[in-house]
């Protein structure tokens, strides 16, 4: 509130100093708090309190994956400030919201080293990534606790020199901030194309008509008049408490990614899922441990293929759905051992989903045992062979391609529950005694002829 001074958050430093020493920049044990001026309602005392000449910490590194390849971006500075109030534009009217105002943000700039849309999406993807794993935000878009706001210029061909920059606020999807960069990189060629000059400039994204729009001219750097804050004295950090924080840093994602490739032997794509959020990264490893004898390449295949689709289904996430690590594993081993099949493996995994039974009890409570007598077998596939004579005879006669359509009909039949090797093993036996029994009478037949 205007008149009310400031208080410095030592959390939020502490969260700061985490975020700049995972992106790499150097901590300066001293930093400056100052005062940035400017008209506009989202602060109602006519300033911002942030840092610029002295930051928290300067000249980190981020490494991008694209589809043309490897890209590292450097990291101007990482510094504190107060956050603003939420403007809303509704026609004619701006709604204006000052509950988050004076609340404490962290501010990750970019050198222009970003080039397309693509790579800028890429950037911004893992430091949100990098953000949930130091535990320092949740990466909720949506909700505004994570905002991305680019900066776009246009370069001549054949020159150093950046354009006129404008600045597209507080994009809160990843589609966003890519559409609205081609937008931009669009809208002002086409003005400088056509002779005229682009406008330094804010402009906020419209979802709805894909197009940016002027919210105000913005003021160069000068303008801000930028002076040290006199109501908060310079921060000063204490080196061993920067040594640390370094040391309780958790295991970062390109980290845990090449880990999980050499460790499980998994391929970049599957370690690239598994790895986007920590809480799935830990799931994966607790069911590997508890999955004896079954290969690691199994467990990731279930959990980003069938885990994956039912939490599509549901909207659920891997901390609020119901399947234990333990009873995943111990599925996976009960499918891995021929106790059922893969078939029977997914309803079981539905079921445990919907009530995070265990699969034993969710087998014993429906039924779900797999069929593994070979006298139950063979009188399922006995049933199917004399039910059909007629595709009997044709694979008698050379279509061997029925084999799997006999295969089918018996796993049909028995819901199935039974067991693949022993269905085939039995039906391979029976068509190989009916092929036998053929040969006398056509023998016969020939004598006759």
């Amino acid at each position: 509130m205007p008149g009310a001074l400031p208080v410095l958050n030592s959390r939020a430093v502490e969260f700061g100093v985490r975020v700049a020493l995972a992106l790499g920049c150097q901590v300066n044990q001293r930093s400056i708090f100052a005062r940035k001026n400017y008209f506009y309602p989202d602060l109602p005392k006519g300033y911002q309190i942030s840092q610029y000449e002295e930051p928290l910490a300067r000249n980190g590194l981020v490494t991008i994956h694209t589809a043309k390849g490897t890209e590292q971006i450097r990291v101007r500075r990482v510094h504190l400030e107060e956050d603003t109030g939420k403007l809303s534009h509704k026609h004619d009217a701006t709604l204006l919201d000052l509950n988050r105002a004076g609340v404490p943000l962290l501010e990750i700039v970019s050198e222009p080293d970003i080039h397309t849309a693509e790579s800028a999406r890429a950037y911004a993807e893992v430091i949100r990534e990098i953000l949930i794993y130091l535990d320092v935000n949740s990466g909720d878009m949506q909700k505004g606790v994570l905002r991305v706001e680019p900066n776009v210029s246009l370069q001549k061909t054949g020159t150093d020199m950046l354009g006129t920059r404008t600045e597209i606020k507080n994009l809160n999807s990843f589609r966003a901030l890519e559409r609205g960069i081609k937008y931009e990189i669009t809208r002002q060629t086409k003005i400088l194309q056509e002779g005229g000059v682009v406008k330094q400039q804010t402009v906020g994204w419209d979802e709805q008509r894909q197009t940016t729009f002027t919210q105000r001219f913005k003021e160069g750097e000068q303008d801000y008049r930028y002076f040290p804050e006199p109501d908060l004295p310079p921060l000063i950090l204490d080196s061993n408490w920067i040594k640390e924080i370094r040391a309780d840093l958790p295991e970062l994602p390109q980290e845990k990614r090449q880990r999980f490739q050499r460790q499980y032997d998994l391929n970049a794509y599957d370690s690239n899922q598994l790895v986007s959020e920590p809480a799935l990264a830990d799931y994966f490893e607790e069911v590997v441990e508890v999955t004896t004898g079954v290969s690691q390449k199994t467990v990731a295949n279930w959990i980003t293929g069938e885990v994956f689709s039912l939490l599509n289904q549901t909207g659920e996430s891997i901390k609020t759905q119901k399947i234990l690590p333990l009873n995943l594993g111990e599925l996976l081993i009960l499918i891995d051992k021929g106790v059922i099949n893969p078939t029977i493996g997914k309803s079981v995994l539905e079921v445990m989903f919907q009530t995070g039974e265990s699969p034993k009890t969710i087998m014993s409570n429906r039924g779900l045992q797999q069929i593994t007598d070979m006298d139950a077998i063979a009188i399922l596939v006995g049933k199917v062979l004399e039910d059909n004579p007629g595709e009997v005879q044709s694979y008698l006669s050379g279509k061997e391609g029925l084999l799997n359509w006999f295969f089918g009909q018996v796993m049909q039949d028995s819901s199935g529950k039974a067991n693949p090797d022993q269905v085939r093993e039995a039906l391979n036996l029976q068509l190989a005694t009916r092929k036998k029994e053929m040969k006398p009478a056509n023998n016969k037949q020939d004598e006759i002829l």
